[in-house]
């Protein structure tokens, strides 16, 4: 191994207690550390044990990924800590409503790329979209990205939820 590690994006997914503040401890534990967070997902999962999941996607050095990774499982409601990235394969995706004003033939081919990426137009007025896309991240940013020439007015994403594959829960 080399003497200088380079850093990766991996996607984290933890299971807690639904409980107030356990976010505010967990996005804490981030900040007071200096380190990233490019997407933050939390939601309950499972309402009869009140349980939630919360999915982040951060970057760091494998030294960097493995302190995140103990210290969010020394938080007294977390139950599991999993590193999705290093455990192989899994399912990300994302979801974004695109609002797009446009007329004429920008209109046309909004709605032509809307067909292309299997967007759904979730609201229509004379002069305007928004457009429900799904997928992964990369599909959602050229979405977006091409959005931008023809009219683009703004932007709602979730961030990342993510699931490993087969059938094991996390």
């Amino acid at each position: 191994m080399s003497a200088v590690e380079t850093a990766s994006r991996h996607t984290i997914s933890i299971l807690v207690d639904n409980e107030p503040g356990i976010l505010a401890r967990v996005v804490g534990l981030f900040s007071g550390r200096g380190y990233n967070i490019e997407s933050l997902t939390v939601a309950r999962t499972n309402e009869k044990e009140n349980l939630s999941r919360i999915t982040i996607v951060t970057a760091g050095t494998p030294m960097v990924i493995e302190q995140i990774k103990a210290q969010l499982d020394r938080l007294v409601p977390v139950h599991r800590v999993r590193d999705l990235t290093l455990e192989g394969a899994h399912v990300e995706r994302e979801l974004a409503l695109v609002k797009v004003k446009s007329t004429g033939e920008k209109r046309v081919e909004a709605l032509r790329l809307a067909d292309v990426f299997r967007a759904k137009v979730i609201d229509a007025k004379n002069d305007s979209f928004v457009f429900e896309v799904t997928g992964a991240s990369d599909k959602v940013d050229t979405f977006i990205g091409l959005m931008e020439a023809l009219g683009l007015v703004d932007v709602g994403r979730t961030g990342i939820v993510a699931t490993t594959r087969g059938g094991e829960a996390i």
